[in-house]
């Protein structure tokens, strides 16, 4: 039951901000190739910003402060991985990838997802380093979007299906976390490394006292992304360690909770309010009975997922949608309808929309044939595979992907362009060719 109330609550979730992430995308479209707006929108990006204490700045790396672009980029997505990394810890330890049985087909299905994307990238663009530089970004399955296409045939979607696809894009969000850490660091300063190592000391001393403050791990998150930031690491990896020391369990375990909340119910007591006089003052053992009942129902929520509740909104409705508004701004100003058949534009489409499919249908396919795992229950192979078009739909880990390949790059505006044009059409194709599978592959009478 916990698990399913687990589904649903992260089905609506994203469903919502898949909307504004559309309108954000097509909004970002528009200020970059529109002659009277496309220089206040790159300009924008480019703006220093500042938050400094005397006459050091917090936003700055290495000495120089960070533009508005890499503020949204490394500060505001630290708190989406922050997000992100809640999430992989709560279906790790209830969700659909706390046992073994449940893990195992989104898991494989996410590994093939990732490598024969990356392959089919390498085959595009054999022998150019610098175009190689991008190789991870048709990895990432977006599962705002993605969620959003299945969720608009309701209950003609087995439950099940949406619980794979759904651990599958939590799955290659942690692949993409794992990548970004590994292969997207600059030169490494040990003095700021170090110190990022006794703040995450701290956070899981933190963690082991079961600390339910959860001021106490954003204030050691903000320091540890600051480290982090000079270290050479890259800075939003601290979101994911923070989640990983954010405790998930209760002090006192929750009958006791529970039994404070009935012993506090039993002693308020009971009173009729007329209809001419709905006001009440309350004495002070009463409101002290108010509080406890108040405190007690805030110890039952973990920390995890208190703060992971408190998150939701700010990332899905603010930054989000920025971050596809600043990065989705692709400038058709000087390409040719050539340019996605050739390079990184033609590797990343690719990638997805080819890559994507065959890469978690396949792997999944051998696994269920095998004996490994069950196929998805009340679930048709034709079903199960328009579901696995829908993981072609890269978005949000792509776009950030595509930036730290070619941000420093030689030609790398023009490469981050073609790449950025090739998530667009990848992610479309991908959620065109999945939208019109299911509807023909998907019972009529639900």
């Amino acid at each position: 039951m916990s698990s399913n109330y687990s589904l649903l609550s992260t089905v609506k979730k994203y469903v919502s901000s898949s909307v504004l992430l559309i309108i954000a995308t097509v909004l970002a479209l528009v200020c970059a190739n529109v002659p009277q707006i496309k220089d206040i929108y790159q300009r924008l990006w480019e703006l220093p910003v500042s938050f400094s204490i005397g006459n050091y700045n917090f936003f700055s790396h290495q000495g120089h402060a960070l533009s508005f672009m890499s503020f949204i980029n490394d500060f505001l997505m630290a708190f989406f991985f922050l997000s992100v990394g809640l999430e992989i810890k709560r279906e790790f330890l209830i969700g659909e990838l706390s046992s073994k049985k449940k893990a195992m087909l989104p898991i494989i299905g996410a590994c093939g997802g990732m490598l024969v994307p990356v392959l089919l990238f390498w085959l595009v663009c054999p022998g150019n380093p610098e175009m190689l530089r991008g190789v991870a970004i048709p990895m990432a399955t977006d599962i705002a979007f993605s969620l959003g296409v299945i969720s608009m045939f309701g209950k003609r979607v087995p439950l099940s299906l949406k619980v794979f696809l759904t651990a599958l894009a939590v799955a290659d969000d942690l692949g993409g976390i794992i990548v970004i850490a590994l292969f997207y660091s600059e030169q490494v300063y040990w003095l700021f490394l170090i110190l990022s190592l006794v703040v995450i000391a701290g956070l899981m001393i933190g963690n082991y006292f079961c600390v339910r403050s959860r001021t106490f791990y954003i204030v050691g998150g903000l320091i540890l992304w600051f480290l982090m930031l000079n270290s050479g690491i890259h800075a939003t990896i601290s979101g994911v360690i923070v989640a990983f020391c954010v405790p998930a369990s209760l002090k006192h375990g929750s009958s006791h909770y529970i039994e404070r909340i009935r012993n506090n119910i039993n002693q308020f007591p009971k009173f009729e309010i007329s209809e001419q006089n709905k006001t009440i003052v309350l004495s002070n053992e009463q409101l002290q009975i108010l509080k406890s009942i108040e405190s007690a129902s805030n110890h039952l929520i973990s920390p995890l997922q208190n703060l992971e509740d408190n998150l939701r909104t700010p990332i899905n409705y603010l930054i989000i949608p920025l971050f596809a508004f600043a990065n989705a701004g692709v400038c058709f100003e000087g390409m040719h309808v050539a340019d996605i058949f050739n390079g990184v534009g033609l590797a990343v489409v690719v990638g997805l929309f080819a890559g994507k499919f065959l890469g978690v249908f396949s792997f999944s396919w051998l696994a269920i044939k095998i004996g490994i795992v069950n196929k998805p229950a009340e679930s048709t192979w034709k079903a199960f595979a328009s579901v696995c078009m829908l993981c072609g739909i890269g978005f949000t880990v792509s776009m950030f992907l595509a930036d730290l390949s070619y941000s420093g790059a030689v030609n790398g505006a023009a490469l981050l362009n073609n790449a950025k044009l090739g998530i667009l059409i990848g992610t479309i194709l991908s959620a065109v060719a999945g939208s019109i599978l299911l509807n023909i592959t998907l019972p009529k009478n639900k």
